[in-house]
């Protein structure tokens, strides 16, 4: 196995600040992962992303493959070229976007067959062909294994046969993989919120062995508290040595809830996804600068914030930049939020360090939960 050095520098309760040591450069953790979903974090550039603070971003390996093409980004020199970013990249096996197109896709034990949602074409997906893609395709820094992810409600029944899945494809992903000295390969915790079945889950997979251990199979619909315990009966079976990634997770109270359980890394698609429908995270919350509050606030979002998008536009021009339909609009929310984003993440390092994560977790939780509480009424 590749061998990412992870070194924890502080702990305050379960909640742990270090940094994983990769070829292509340092990932400080708790880490949080931009989106590049198609080879692009949506409306940004990626010096943008950099300037952010961002020290790893995600590329998803179903969009990829299906276009332009794994094997034509394999020629043209690889994931990191093609996009221009020369820093970790990790990326999904696939799998979450294939189960999710449901009557579209076709299950056995060798892997997955599916339709394409762009032109209708069909295509397979292993556990070999991902690690294929990811590794030696893509060249991805960190490859995750191929996994089956249950949605929420779900019978222990069907979790627990999603789970066995998972544990024999990570088998199979582990030894397609082999043994690399500059990537490193992430198994999956399956299991939905059956605690007895994470715990079968990461039995199976410390067996097989990997670099990191990803918490699959949340944020699926079984809110927030679900999820919560479910992080809280995980995190410590997972080996203290090894990286522990939160996949697809989630809003700022919930990055703050899972480092508190020990969690490192996270990736979400909501700072881009809202920042293009104009919604703004902030320390007081998100807010929708599309509300005709903002049509005459001369403040910007975030005046101490050494992002430009934050600090150097006013409340009113965003609000007019998406009622007139203009792109700079989404293009500055969105850097706007991915700076928020990794703010949040950079202010919670510090805070570890320090000894003072649990008071910035009492006090940020209270506020934001008070802001919820306020927008509620207010509608």
């Amino acid at each position: 196995m590749a061998e990412f050095p992870f070194l924890i520098w502080a702990r305050e309760g379960a909640a742990r600040t270090g940094v994983i040591a990769t070829p292509r450069g340092d990932i400080h953790t708790p880490a949080f992962m931009p989106v590049g979903t198609a080879g692009t974090v949506k409306a940004l550039y990626l010096d943008q992303v950099r300037s952010a603070g961002a020290d790893i971003i995600l590329g998803n390996t179903y969009h990829l493959m299906l276009r332009p093409g794994a094997e034509r980004v394999k020629r043209l020199g690889g994931l990191h070229q093609f996009m221009r970013w020369p820093y970790p990249i990790l990326t999904d096996s696939g799998g979450f976007q294939v189960f999710s197109l449901a009557s579209l896709r076709k299950m056995s034990e060798e892997g997955v067959s599916f339709q394409s949602h762009i032109d209708g074409s069909r295509h397979s997906l292993t556990p070999e062909r991902s690690i294929e893609i990811q590794a030696d395709l893509l060249g991805a820094d960190i490859s995750m294994q191929l996994d089956e992810c249950v949605g929420n409600p779900c019978e222990r029944a069907e979790a627990e046969a999603a789970m066995q899945l998972s544990a024999r494809w990570g088998a199979r992903s582990r030894a397609a993989f082999g043994a690399r000295e500059a990537q490193a390969l992430f198994g999956i915790v399956q299991g939905s919120t059956y605690p007895d079945l994470r715990k079968e889950s990461v039995d199976r997979l410390l067996e097989i062995g990997f670099d990191g251990y990803a918490i699959g199979g949340l944020a699926v619909g079984e809110g927030h508290q679900a999820m919560l315990e479910t992080i809280e009966a995980t995190t410590p079976l997972l080996p203290e040595h090894r990286p522990r990634y939160l996949m697809g997770v989630g809003k700022p109270l919930d990055l703050l809830q899972a480092v508190a359980r020990g969690v490192d890394m996270f990736d979400c698609v909501l700072p881009t996804r809202s920042g293009r429908h104009g919604q703004a995270w902030t320390w007081d919350g998100p807010v929708s600068i599309k509300n005709a509050r903002f049509a005459e606030d001369p403040e910007p979002l975030d005046a101490r914030s050494s992002c430009p998008a934050s600090s150097q536009y006013s409340k009113a021009y965003l609000h007019h930049l998406f009622k007139a339909g203009e792109h700079l609009g989404a293009m500055l929310l969105s850097w706007h939020n991915v700076a928020f984003f990794e703010a949040l993440m950079a202010q919670m390092r510090e805070a570890i360090e320090a000894g003072e994560f649990e008071a910035m977790r009492r006090e940020l939780s209270a506020r934001w939960s008070s802001q919820a509480s306020a927008v509620s009424a207010e509608a």
